[in-house]
């Protein structure tokens, strides 16, 4: 199983962008798995400056945007794809991991 955290090159674009608006030029998007959600586990994404925790985190880059993750939702989150899916009830970040056993119906949260 893969390690590797990909994102799409419609989310990197769009990551991109928000990080421009938000004048963040040198960030990265943290990653990251926490409890909660109807399933048990919920996704968690934001901007963040700086290099991360270079002792905990684990980097890596792809479509040009840099990710952090912690080890722990690395475990979680291995192999998953980071996309952006905009339709007409707006638009939104979306996770496809291939660890879930199982998510809820808002697709927010997930059982592995």
């Amino acid at each position: 199983m893969s390690k590797v955290i990909t994102v799409t090159e419609t989310a990197a674009t769009k990551i991109t962008d928000l990080m421009l608006e938000e004048k963040k030029s040198e960030a990265g998007l943290r990653v990251f798995v926490q409890g909660g959600g109807c399933s048990g586990f919920q996704y968690g994404l934001m901007i963040e400056e700086g290099a991360g925790d270079p002792a905990a985190d684990q980097v890596f880059e792809s479509n040009g945007v840099r990710l952090y993750v912690d080890p722990i939702s690395l475990r979680y989150l291995s192999g998953a794809q980071v996309d952006f899916v905009d339709n007409l009830t707006g638009g939104g970040f979306t996770i496809k991991n291939p660890n879930a056993k199982s998510t809820c119906g808002c697709g927010s949260s997930f059982d592995v």
